[in-house]
């Protein structure tokens, strides 16, 4: 199965979900993630919400560009902002298209409010891939 996160700037909420599902299933899904419009570093708060949040080892992520995927087959591609929903409403050669509206944390202001905002995050993905993979299990 190949799955694709996207947003847009590839520096967080994509990038969580993309480091997320890997490590649940094992490697077993290639899962990669992009961004409309790819930001030049993943947020510092990705990699530090990943390993202390859900215990995940994110040090290889970088963001990358959503054209650099353009023409590769997916069997799901999920959005998880609504600016990428809107530019990327299709991805041709999709089996499945989802859309999950997340807030970006990095545009939350103040350290310690982005720091729960980026938890949050987290958190609400873990869930919502969580609850996709046993969907696609039974199915």
């Amino acid at each position: 199965m190949r799955v694709l996160f996207l947003c847009t700037g590839n520096s967080a909420r994509s990038q969580m979900a993309e480091a997320i599902l890997r490590h649940l299933t094992n490697g077993r899904v290639d899962v990669v993630s992009a961004g409309s419009a790819p930001a030049a570093e993943v947020h510092p708060l990705t990699r530090a919400t990943l390993k202390t949040t859900l215990g995940i080892d994110a040090s290889e992520l970088k963001p990358k560009s959503a054209a650099s995927f353009a023409g590769q087959q997916f069997d799901t591609v999920i959005t998880v902002c609504d600016a990428a929903a809107a530019a990327c409403p299709t991805w041709p050669g999709a089996k499945t298209l989802i859309h999950w509206s997340i807030e970006d944390p990095g545009a939350v202001q103040g350290a310690e409010a982005q720091r729960r905002a980026f938890d949050a995050a987290a958190r609400d993905l873990d869930v919502r891939i969580r609850s996709w993979l046993a969907e696609n299990e039974r199915g």
